[in-house]
């Protein structure tokens, strides 16, 4: 289950905690997608314990998109690393 928390003060910060995978990525585009085009968004995923592929796919498209990733855990920075390569 994947536990979604918005906050807004001068910049948007989407708390994403526990697992997410496929299932996620539809609920979370459209939260993405409604905010301002001039928001600064970031995805804090410090409490995020488990990803699968598809939601390290999501995450590598949201950096090219200029979404910040704040406290990345090490494996998931490390295999958005090795996707791009």
């Amino acid at each position: 289950m994947l536990k979604i928390t918005r906050s807004a003060n001068g910049e948007v910060v989407i708390k994403l905690s526990g697992r997410m995978g496929a299932e996620n990525l539809g609920e979370l585009e459209k939260l993405i997608g409604a905010e301002e085009d001039n928001s600064r968004i970031n995805l804090d995923l410090k409490d995020l314990k488990l990803v699968d592929q598809d939601a390290v796919n999501f995450l590598r498209r949201c950096e090219g998109d200029n979404i910040t990733l704040k406290n990345c855990p090490a494996y998931v920075r490390k295999w958005i690393t090795g996707e791009r390569q």
